[in-house]
């Protein structure tokens, strides 16, 4: 039989399963009940208040305590399993060792000093950052708004969350960020010299209300990315999460038809490949590359 038969032969027995479901279980309209957004709700486990300072331990905590702990213990391990001749685990480290430090650092920092300076920063935002986001999409008994009963223990359902996808966490990575490069910006050429190099090179001959008109772009050009680097990963993960959240039957529930999760929930096995496989790397790997090229432009002699 052609792979082509058994392609239609899977697609026609899949839309009859779909038909038979709504048959059977019909629509039952919208659910009022289901609340996506609840999903992204974090209640405290642990309620910590310094005078109006808010140290609760929550989902998002337990999140970022897990990818850091898994961080730090996958690097410690690893470097004392190192061996002259490497094995597959000791090969794949390399490999990301060598990405984070060649491709991420070296590549975007012309000074050779800065970026040894600057390796462990960067190669440690790379690797935190994608545990998080892959330890997104593992099921975890962490929504605490509901529970099942296990031998009398009332254990939390399992869920997906990400750390990453709760905008404070980008946000406060990237004034890491954007205050470290401007400070070794400073340290490199001084103050004044620092903010004269966000001019480009070529503007001797324009008048200083040109010079200072694009100085002022330049100014808005630095805030800017305060958000552009934190909402790109906030964004990608995020919509990660809500698509696997309606498509693996949260549409489905929301609507009030059985037959339309039997249709969707071969998109969402679809959508968690692609967003554990790429998504999750790609968006460490972008953030920690432009980290590098901040400081690369920040300490480069020209613009």
């Amino acid at each position: 039989m052609k792979t082509k038969t058994k392609a239609l032969i899977a697609g026609g027995t899949w839309l009859l399963i779909v038909i038979l479901l709504l048959v059977i279980f019909g629509n039952e309209g919208k659910n009022e009940d289901f609340k996506p957004q609840n999903e992204f709700k974090l209640h405290p486990w642990i309620s910590i208040h310094i005078g109006p300072v808010d140290l609760s331990i929550n989902r998002a905590v337990f999140y970022l305590l897990l990818a850091s702990g898994l961080t730090i213990g996958t690097m410690v391990w690893i470097s004392r399993k190192m061996q002259q001749r490497p094995n597959k685990t000791q090969a794949a480290v390399e490999m990301a060792y060598d990405l984070a430090k060649n491709n991420i650092t070296r590549g975007n920092i012309a000074s050779a000093d800065v970026a040894i300076r600057w390796f462990p920063f960067i190669s440690a935002l790379f690797f935190f950052i994608l545990f998080a986001n892959i330890i997104g999409y593992l099921p975890l008994p962490t929504n605490t708004g509901e529970h099942f009963n296990v031998f009398g223990l009332e254990i939390p359902t399992f869920a997906i969350y990400a750390a990453t996808a709760n905008i404070s966490i980008p946000i406060a990575l990237t004034l890491v960020v954007w205050i470290s490069y401007h400070v070794e910006g400073v340290r490199a050429k001084g103050f004044v010299p620092y903010l004269k190099s966000w001019l480009p090179p070529g503007l001797e001959n324009m008048s200083p209300i040109g010079r200072g008109a694009i100085f002022v772009i330049e100014v808005v050009s630095h805030f800017v990315r305060l958000v552009s680097l934190s909402v790109r990963l906030f964004a990608n993960i995020l919509a990660g999460h809500l698509l696997l959240l309606f498509m693996g039957g949260g549409l489905a529930v929301l609507l009030g038809i059985a037959a339309l999760g039997a249709l969707t929930f071969p998109l969402a096995f679809a959508f968690f490949i692609f967003e554990v496989g790429l998504v999750a790397t790609l968006q460490a790997f972008i953030f920690s590359t432009l980290s590098a090229i901040y400081i690369g432009g920040a300490t480069s002699a020209e613009h």
